[in-house]
């Protein structure tokens, strides 16, 4: 029995610890973050605020991100001092830093959207368009990193970028 699979006095096993900041993980899910926000951000007939709308990108991702972080702390409890215990929710909330990063590409084009002064309708289109080419990256890059053959990964790109596409669709869709 495995030191992992060792169960605990209330008869669980102690959950396996994660390994470092899992930046392909947080790619994707920021990614879709990002493209979802920027959909429900664009309102059609309201004021076009792309300042803000990239403020609020960062702001949600770094509050889904310090969520996510501690729900995986909390899930995986260890026994231990508190400091051990403080050092490993710091560890965790700091593993969720690719979650935030995959959010900027969407956040940079808000900026140069609202320094230039683009059409808020093409921003929205290219910022979708943008991530799901992007989900596709990620969905392809990440099964080659795994061991898939390239055919695999293509089509697990586009797996991925499906996801882009459904964001694009409801969007359409709701407006």
């Amino acid at each position: 029995m495995t030191e992992q699979s060792k169960p605990t006095p209330s008869g669980y096993p102690i959950a396996p610890p994660r390994r470092g900041a899992d930046w392909m993980f947080g790619g994707v899910y920021g990614t879709v973050l990002a493209s979802g926000l920027l959909a429900a951000l664009d309102q059609k007939g309201g004021e076009y605020t792309p300042f803000y709308d990239a403020s609020w990108v960062l702001v949600t991702a770094a509050t889904a991100a310090l969520a996510h972080g501690y729900a995986h702390h909390m899930a995986g409890h260890q026994a231990g001092s508190v400091t051990h215990r403080w050092r490993l929710l710091a560890r965790a909330l700091w593993n969720e830093w690719p979650m935030i990063a995959a959010t900027l590409p969407t956040v940079l084009l808000l900026l140069l959207a609202g320094i230039a002064d683009w059409d808020p309708y093409g921003v929205t289109a290219v910022g979708l368009g943008l991530n799901t080419a992007l989900l596709f990256a990620w969905g392809a890059f990440v099964a080659i990193r795994v061991g898939y053959r390239i055919p695999s990964a293509l089509l697990i790109g586009l797996a991925d970028a499906a996801i882009g596409l459904a964001i694009i669709v409801a969007n359409a869709l709701i407006k």
